[in-house]
């Protein structure tokens, strides 16, 4: 006799595998979608999003409620919370997925050999997608969305604080499916919070899930890249650095600063570490520091720093390898933009990082030296966004360097194939 943990593993198993079944049986339909079906679906689900909006409140309540009494931290909260200026962003954020170019059978090189074949490399849906991320619900939208643009079916599995939001969100991306006349199957959500599903989601799901992308912590990251049996997009935490250059405008600095660190604190792209030259530290480091402390901002500072600026906690070795994502920041002096590198090339987690300088050599050496997926220049580090860079929205920010990196919006959710087109030639 099966025991009750038994018995819902073995249906977790079940299920998991359904929905692989059931997906790969989407993907061909949706690889040969037309443009229009696909964005008539989008612009149903939009508006699905905005008329459903009193039944997404009502149960993102639930699992604000839920994370209370859970104990999550703010961060985590913030990432979890919705309202109506939160969806009506999810809403317009699947209208500009749907403006955007459909990538599919875009022609991205071609050209003919000296034997007359003539050569074309031509984008192709990457094939079934697994999207496992935690919190922000938003991501249920954002994640259908692109693989739906993409051509590729998804199995979204949020985490479980979240599951009442996304459920009814997953509800009116299905709506939308239905009405362009797709695969409902194209976008599935992973019914259940039981953690088993997410080793079945490693698995491969019998061979039916082609990538996996991992959206969350770095446990989640991590376990998700040790165990995966299929090819992984890591978006790895975000320990996001901003330095201000001895060249850089007072004014200019503090304004980042502060927008970098304290517009959303619990967002991948808030600046953890703030480096600043040390030939400046007696006329930029103090007005800095105290528009952050005015900002609700809490500094851990270097033995340097303290001295000059006495409102602060001393900074431990465990400071520059933290992503708080919380209102807090970590200080350091360094000599010039070659100390900013060294700490940087040392400590970062290669995902975003911002100069602040009017010196264009400093700007270039910045740019030429430092290996992470984003780089800015005198802007904000929260500028580390999908929907910023244009592309609507994005799946996460890919921190490896193959086939992905940065913001993962539809062009990164394709592959290629080559089309060969001869008049009977036969090689020698």
């Amino acid at each position: 006799m099966l025991k009750l943990h038994e018995k819902s593993r073995n249906d977790t198993v079940a299920t998991m595998a359904d929905l692989g079944r059931r997906a790969r049986a989407a993907a061909r339909p949706l690889a040969i979608a037309t443009t229009a079906a696909k964005n008539a679906a989008l612009a149903a689900m939009a508006q699905a999003i905005i008329a459903r909006e009193r039944a997404i409140l009502d149960a993102n309540a639930n699992d604000i409620a839920n994370g209370h009494e859970a104990g999550l931290s703010a961060s985590s909260m913030d990432r979890l919370k919705l309202n109506p200026a939160r969806i009506r962003a999810m809403a317009e954020g699947i209208r500009e997925i749907a403006e955007l170019g459909d990538p599919v059978g875009d022609v991205i090189a071609s050209w003919e050999r000296p034997n007359g074949l003539r050569i074309e490399r031509v984008r192709t849906p990457l094939g079934v997608i697994g999207v496992i991320y935690e919190s922000r619900p938003n991501v249920t939208a954002d994640a259908g969305a692109l693989c739906l643009k993409a051509g590729n079916p998804v199995i979204l599995r949020g985490g479980s604080d979240s599951l009442n939001s996304s459920s009814v969100i997953h509800a009116c991306l299905v709506d939308g499916l239905k009405a362009a006349g797709l695969p409902q199957d194209a976008i599935q959500l992973v019914p259940t919070a039981d953690r088993a599903a997410v080793g079945e989601m490693l698995k491969g799901l019998g061979g039916n899930l082609d990538v996996i992308i991992p959206r969350g912590g770095k446990s989640l990251v991590e376990r998700v890249q040790t165990e995966a049996r299929v090819p992984v997009f890591a978006h790895l935490e975000g320990i996001c650095h901003l330095y201000v250059d001895r060249s850089a405008k007072l004014d200019r600095a503090v304004g980042i600063a502060v927008n970098a660190k304290m517009r959303r604190t619990g967002v991948c792209g808030a600046a953890e570490t703030l480096l600043v030259d040390r030939a400046v530290a007696s006329t930029h480091l103090v007005p800095i520091l105290d528009a952050l402390r005015a900002a609700g901002c809490e500094i851990h500072a270097d033995a340097e720093v303290l001295k000059l600026f006495f409102d602060a906690k001393p900074a431990t070795d465990a400071d520059w390898v933290t992503e708080y994502l919380d209102a807090v920041i970590a200080v350091k002096l360094v000599d010039g933009v070659a100390g900013a590198i060294e700490h940087i090339e040392t400590f970062s987690s290669h995902h975003t990082e911002a100069i602040v300088a009017e010196d264009a050599q400093a700007v270039e050496r910045f740019f030429n030296e430092i290996d992470s997926a984003i780089l800015l220049h005198n802007a904000s580090t929260q500028f580390a966004d999908g929907g910023e860079f244009g592309m609507g929205a994005e799946i996460g920010i890919a921190t490896g360097k193959m086939h992905a990196r940065g913001p993962v919006g539809v062009e990164q959710l394709t592959s290629f194939k080559y089309r060969v087109r001869g008049s009977g030639q036969v090689r020698p």
